[in-house]
This record gives structure tokens, sequence and C-alpha cells, in this order.
């Protein structure tokens, strides 16, 4: 599991590294950020570009992957399609071959013989991260075998902030509601018989720029939740105040098209001053993670397994979680009961298409069990 948790390290950064190339050099930022108009809305490569940006790291992670633990080839799963039509209507299968060149021939077949972005991709895939020292690893136990697991991969988590390309400073100790710090790499690992997630790696592609160089730097998070193994390289939140005793009134996040009825229960909880919006389903979990904010609230389904898997074994190694709302909202329900905490293993069956893994209960995702037992008391009756 050491060895396993050091490869997912690695590969979100080679991920990130191609988030970054794809608007460090111009032939692909340019494809990236292309305003779509007239025939080009019929080349589906350019209409897709950033699409195939998702699929790239998708496809690498799951090639790195796959060769070094061949048990979980057909356990990893990815928000991503990788089959992609080209301009000419031929359909191309964006897979990573064993050498750069291999990889750059395929990628300029999508991107209907642009060689100079092909090779740039490419490059970025097929070029190893500097060697990285992970704190933590060494020595890992966990007894679980790789044959056991499953793994989500949300390539480019909060996209449209990725393509928009706000460059906002991140606070110490503040949240940011957008920008492409919100932009994240997950990779999630999990049980697959029970769906419980048991590892999950963060990768903030843009969390600073470099002083000297000017490029952008990016920041990692790891987790590990196996029974009574909790490591987690976020150390764990330190005991809070209660509310009812004059402490500290919890901060929520939230999504800003949360509904209203939800908004208005919330804040007369907390305040209408400790809700804050931001932009990106992981980022929103890894605000809860870091303590920029103690609880998300989710009432929509708009949330899939690839976006929660990651962020909610590093929750659960600092014990907390992310339950399904709805379930918890039940009559019968009690909020700590762990059958409402999300699973990662089985798909809605009456749903199609992306839709049967999505989160379709809404969510919560929280630290400490007390505020979640707030959360739920405020909500219920009137969601």
């Amino acid at each position: 599991m050491a060895d396993l948790l050091r490869l997912l390290l690695r590969v979100a950064e080679k991920a990130a590294n191609v988030a970054r190339v794809c608007r460090q050099e111009a032939p692909l930022f340019q494809l990236l950020v292309q305003e779509k108009t007239g025939d080009d809305k019929n080349k589906k490569f350019l209409q897709d570009f950033k699409t195939l940006a998702d699929v790239v790291i998708q496809e690498m992670i799951r090639h790195d992957v796959g060769a070094q633990f061949p048990e979980m080839v057909g356990y990893i799963h990815g928000e991503e399609s990788n089959k992609f039509e080209n301009g000419l209507g031929e359909s191309v299968t964006v897979t990573v071959c064993a050498t750069e060149q291999g990889t750059a021939a395929l990628l300029a077949s999508v991107l209907d013989g642009d060689e100079t972005a092909a090779s740039l991709l490419a490059r970025a895939i097929h070029q190893d991260p500097e060697s990285t020292v992970h704190a933590g690893t060494d020595g890992l136990t966990v007894p679980l075998s790789p044959s056991e697991l499953g793994i989500w991969i949300d390539p480019i988590d909060a996209t449209s902030q990725y393509i928009e390309g706000r460059e906002e400073v991140l606070e110490e100790g503040h949240l940011s509601p957008s920008g492409l710090h919100c932009a994240l790499v997950l990779i999630g690992v999990y049980l697959r018989s029970t769906g419980e997630p048991v590892m999950g790696v963060i990768n903030q592609p843009f969390n600073y720029k470099d002083p000297a160089g000017g490029g952008w730097r990016g920041k990692h998070f790891w987790g590990v939740s196996c029974g009574a193994i909790r490591v987690c390289s976020v150390s764990r939140p330190s005991d809070r105040p209660d509310q009812s005793k004059g402490g500290r009134a919890m901060s929520l996040v939230l999504s800003s098209s949360e509904k209203e009825v939800v908004k208005e229960a919330l804040a007369s909880l907390c305040g209408p001053d400790k809700l804050v919006y931001a932009s990106g389903a992981g980022y929103k979990i890894l605000c809860v993670i870091q303590g920029l904010a103690d609880v998300y609230v989710l009432s929509e389904g708009s949330t899939f397994k690839w976006d929660s898997c990651a962020p909610h074994a590093l929750l659960l190694a600092l014990g907390g979680g992310i339950v399904d709302l709805n379930k918890c909202l039940q009559p019968s329900s009690e909020p700590d009961d762990h059958q409402a905490e999300l699973v990662y293993h089985q798909s809605n069956t009456e749903c199609k298409g992306a839709d049967r893994w999505a989160n379709g209960g809404g969510l919560v995702a929280y630290r400490d069990q007390a505020q979640l037992h707030s959360i739920i008391g405020a909500l219920r009756g009137k969601v």
C-alpha cells in the first residue's frame, strides 16, 4: 500500500504537470480557450480540447497504475470516455502508448494533424516529475492487497475554473471562491467489496507562483483510512469550542447555486456571515479537510463518485466523513449512522450515463460529528 500511495502521488504530480503545460504552452493554450464559433462548432477536437486534456491525464494515470499493479486493471475508473471523433469523422480511442512518439502520433490523429500540440502534450504525459519526498509514506503498512481495490479518477476537477484561469492569490487561513486554485487532480481508492474509501490523493496544480521563475507550483494532500489505521498529510483539527457554550460558530461552504431554503436554514443555525461560497466540489471538500470551513453541504445530486472518493478518504483519516444528505434526513436515520456514508462500488442502476455514478442524495462533508448532527437538525423537515 505504501508503494501504491507513492505511485499515486507521482502520477498525480505528472497529471498536474500536464494541466500546467496546457496553460503554459501557446499551441495548447490556444486550443484550450479558443472561442468556438462558426465552422469550428463542427470540429469536435476543438470543442472538446478541454475534455482531451482531461482524458489524457485520466489515461496516463490508468496506464501507469496498471503497469505497476496489473491486478487493478479493469477497476480504474474515470470521469471521461476515451473515445474521440476527429474533424474527418474518424473515431479515435485515446490511450497512452509505450513511447512518447507513439502517444504523439495518436494524439495528432485526434488533433487533425496538429503535430506541434500533440508533441507538447505527449512530452508532458511521458515526462516523470521531479523526485519529491512524501513524508509519512515510508513504512506505511495496511492489510490490503491491490487486488481488493478500485480507483476513481477526476483528472481536472472544476474544469470551468481551469479554463477561465483567473489567478487569485491564496490567503493563508482563508478560502477563495474561485480561480485556478480550485482546479484539482483527484485520485481515490476504494474497497471493491464494500465501496469504502481507503486512500486518497489530491493535487492542487495551481497553488502558488514561483517567485524566481514565475511558473505555477502545486501542493499535494493524501490520506489513508483502513480500520484503525488513520494517517493524513494534513494535521487533525484541534478541538473546537462548542457554539452553544459561547464558542466560535461553525462556518459552512456551499455552492452559489444552492437552494434558498437550504441557505436560510443554515443561516439560522450559524449566522449568514458564516456561509461562504466556492467553486468545484473537490475544492469545497478540500476546504473542509484544511479547516478553512467546517462543513460542506450540497442538497443537489450534482456531484459524482470521482468528485468525492479521494477527499472522502482524507476526511475519514481525520475522523470525519461524507454522508448522503437525503439518507440522513430520513425520520428513522441518525446522523452518525454509518449506512449513510457514501460508497463507491455500486452504480445507480435506475439511471443512465454518468448519472449512474452520481451522489444522488446530495452530501454533507464534515470533520466533526457534533457539527454534522447540528446540520442535519437544521435541515430536517425543510429540504
